[in-house]
């Protein structure tokens, strides 16, 4: 094959279609829109979500709840995840991201009790359950709240 008899693959190119280029185009005249009416005229049409002036279905339908804009999103870690780590391992927020534990910090970390830890570490973290604490602690290890 040379560089002159490369073509498109059949069907994957398609022309465009000129409006208004008279009546023998097929899109002559009126280009496609009809006669006369709201989606006729320029820049005619409805916005988003309207239905003629019945009361849109957004609006009917009730409204639940509200969004705390002051949430705080902490970062989820449970014991079982923290024996991965060598004995005597400093835990910390970076670290847990820097070794894909965590994806992303957010507000915090925060550290559950799911699980057992059976190895001596100095965890720091911005929250502790209480189940976790006594389990870090018991392993021989401490806690420290950032």
């Amino acid at each position: 094959m040379k560089l002159h008899e490369l073509q498109p693959a059949e069907g994957s190119r398609k022309e465009r279609n000129r409006v208004g280029r008279g009546s023998s185009s097929g899109n002559g005249k009126t280009s496609g829109r009809g006669h006369k009416g709201q989606k006729a005229r320029s820049g005619g049409g409805v916005r988003l979500g309207f239905e003629g002036g019945q009361t849109p279905l957004f609006r009917r339908i009730p409204k639940r709840g509200f969004t705390n804009i002051n949430r705080k999103d902490y970062a989820i870690v449970n014991l079982e995840t923290l024996n991965r780590f060598d004995e005597g391992t400093e835990v910390t927020p970076a670290l847990l991201v820097e070794s894909g534990v965590v994806r992303d910090e957010k507000s915090g970390v925060k550290v559950l009790g799911q699980g057992t830890v059976e190895k001596k570490l100095t965890v720091k973290a911005h929250k502790f359950s209480n189940a976790a604490k006594e389990a870090i602690e018991a392993a021989g290890g401490t806690v420290e709240v950032i």
